[in-house]
């Protein structure tokens, strides 16, 4: 498989879009005719059965303007309410571009807090889960509005990462102003050579990264190589890639200049090996011998299988199953808190909005987020 072909054979992909390549820093306005451009790409990954998610920057620079805030540093109010007033647009601005091949755009605003918080987290993943399984295109975007110097990621980069850590993508591309890593700022120094590849993030890797020159982004080499790591540790692809040509991805797709980050497991691999190595147990579920087989051939736990449960956890809380002699069979995230899991134990899936007055997960513990015989 070519470095090149990643990005066809997605199943899942994330495209982060830099406010440098949206936004006129002059007008404040939207590069509509790029914009349209880039949905066009998105479009065609749609129309083949991948995922897609946008993770876009843009919002405080284009709500500037309407404001009458161009031309100066904000304070950290004004740039929030410059956000406020931005989203709509810049929402609206996808929403227009992507009904013109009958796509659906769902507007998910995320902040660092978001993704800390086990149960936010879980939040933010089912509902971008159910977007694109209703396929729908999640649009993301930092919650500037509400996010304080404490809370926000400073940057897309990192956000993108941790979408596509969130969502266990494929692939994660950082459409950016330049195209690609280079052995040093290639503005700053005519020998700088490009970094095709990347397998492993060295020490040398990071000494190359520089900050950014543009005056629209937050962003630069720096937050994108700690967002290569994020990546890389979950089992997702990256590449730094050059946005400004028109129809980008399909540049990218054609094996335009790049560098690709590749790790060396795939998402799931990755996600699995951090639930087992990683993650603190709360509690302990037994189950009885069918849930036992059922797991172990690679099904999801559902709560007709258990029997008894020990110890207080909350949802998305990482959980031991074990056998009713005491073997452990595997460990998971719950999608169930410890007393509504005790409440629905032994009954059947379609019993579960009955007892709990709520229609929540069929599953307790889903086989993605499980892992068997650790």
């Amino acid at each position: 498989m070519t470095l090149s072909s990643f990005v066809a054979t997605s199943r899942r992909l994330v495209v982060k879009i830099g406010s440098a390549l949206l936004v006129n820093e002059e007008t404040g306005t939207l590069h509509q005719e790029w914009l349209d451009a880039l949905c066009d790409d998105v479009a065609r990954a749609h129309a083949r059965g991948q995922e897609v998610v946008i993770v876009t920057s843009g919002a405080i620079g284009i709500g500037r303007g309407p404001l009458g805030m161009r031309g100066r540093k904000l304070r950290l109010e004004e740039k929030q309410a410059a956000a406020a007033t931005g989203q709509m647009r810049l929402t609206h601005a996808y929403q227009n571009s992507l009904d013109r091949h009958k796509i659906t755009v769902g507007q998910v605003l995320i902040t660092l807090d978001d993704t800390e918080n086990r149960r936010r987290y879980l939040n933010a993943r089912n509902t971008l889960d159910t977007l694109l399984t209703l396929r729908a295109i999640p649009v993301i975007n930092e919650n500037d509005s509400v996010a304080t110097a404490e809370i926000r990621f400073g940057d897309n980069d990192r956000l993108a990462a941790r979408v596509a850590q969130m969502i266990s993508a494929d692939t994660l591309v950082l459409l950016s102003d330049i195209d690609g890593l280079y052995t040093a700022d290639p503005r700053l120094n005519k020998d700088a050579v490009l970094v095709p590849e990347v397998r492993e993030i060295t020490p040398q890797i990071e000494g190359m990264a520089g900050v950014t020159t543009t005056g629209v982004g937050s962003g630069g080499m720096v937050t994108k190589i700690m967002a290569a790591k994020i990546c890389m540790a979950a089992g997702c692809r990256m590449a730094i890639a050059p946005g400004k040509p028109m129809n980008p991805m399909t540049v990218l797709e054609n094996g335009g200049r790049c560098t690709w980050f590749v790790p060396g497991s795939e998402p799931r691999t990755a996600r699995k090996r951090w639930i087992a190595g990683n993650v603190q147990t709360r509690g302990t579920i037994i189950v009885d011998d069918g849930a036992v087989a059922a797991l172990k051939s690679g099904k999801s736990l559902l709560p007709a299988g258990i029997a008894e449960i020990a110890g207080e956890f909350e949802r998305g809380d990482a959980i031991e199953v074990r056998t009713k002699d005491g073997q452990i069979v595997g460990k998971g995230l719950s999608a169930y808190a410890a007393n509504d899991m005790r409440m629905i134990k032994g009954h059947k899936s379609e019993d579960i909005e009955k007892i709990l007055g709520y229609r929540g997960r069929s599953e307790v513990i889903h086989r993605d987020d499980l892992v068997v015989g650790f």
